[in-house]
């Protein structure tokens, strides 16, 4: 009987270490696993969907830092933000909503500079282009170049960019929001026009800010400048964009560079080549 119970005791401890090391290899194995499923893949396929700091930099010649000011600091996801994100806009203004759009003549052509409005939920657009008759178009901007068949998150290179966007103006009455309007559309990158997240801070991330505001019934002043390197230039090297709420619930003062990544770009002439 002795005996049987010490086999029985020695099997027992065996079949508890097994037991102990099957379950600690299991862990350890799940945490392996663990540890490459949850590798930052989305990360790294965001930064290189923004522009890399380097590239956002390249853009601040002496000539568009005179312009920006020297309050200028990089806010890690493609874009500067401006005097603290203070802008000197006065949005408690006793006037009805409104648009203007400022131009020059480069090369010969009309090419957009400023834009200011002052906005409210009437002149915010609900609907779609096409549902307005402000779709599609054939007409293209002073500087377009296309390039297309690119890799990564943009397939092409640029867009008719909006100073002022359908989406905040379109629904003031009389207002040319739609993408032929020469006073209003600008050659602008399909990154720097389109992205929109906090990671990646192109022109629409800050749009949706504002759009989010009026849709609150909010009064916004809304000014974007077109930043170029000279007179003759077809192409901004970027956006200042600037908005206040007259109640201040929103305030922004940001510029976002007009480049992307894996482009060089003649902000002359608007030729496009791909940076091998």
């Amino acid at each position: 009987m002795a005996r049987k119970k010490t086999k029985k005791q020695s099997m027992s401890l065996a079949s508890l270490v097994i037991t102990f090391l099957l379950v600690a290899g299991g862990y350890f194995w799940a945490e392996g696993t663990s540890t490459v499923s949850h590798r930052p893949v989305t990360r790294v396929e965001n930064a290189a969907s923004r522009p890399s700091e380097e590239l956002a930099h390249s853009v601040l010649t002496d000539t568009v830092r005179a312009q920006l000011g020297s309050d200028l600091v990089y806010n890690g996801a493609g874009a500067f933000v401006m005097n603290g994100n203070r802008t000197d806009l006065d949005a408690a203004v006793a006037s009805v909503p409104y648009a203007d759009n400022k131009t020059k003549i480069a090369q010969g052509k009309v090419v957009p500079t400023v834009a200011n409005a002052l906005l409210s939920k009437a002149t915010r657009q609900y609907q779609k282009r096409e549902e307005t008759g402000n779709g599609s178009t054939s007409w293209k901007p002073a500087g377009w170049h296309q390039v297309r068949h690119l890799e990564g998150e943009y397939n092409h290179a640029i867009d008719r960019g909006h100073l002022l966007a359908y989406s905040l103006v379109g629904g003031l009455k009389g207002y040319d929001a739609s993408t032929s309007n020469p006073k209003n559309i600008a050659v602008q990158t399909a990154w720097s026009n389109q992205s929109n997240r906090p990671d990646a801070t192109g022109q629409n991330y800050f749009e949706t800010q504002v759009r989010r505001a009026l849709d609150r019934n909010k009064r916004v002043r809304y000014r974007v400048t077109l930043i170029y390197q000279s007179q003759e230039d077809l192409v901004p090297v970027g956006s200042h964009l600037e908005a206040k709420a007259a109640d201040g619930s929103l305030e922004f003062n940001v510029f976002v560079p007009n480049v992307q990544q894996g482009l060089v770009i003649d902000y002359y002439s608007g030729k496009i080549h791909l940076n091998q």
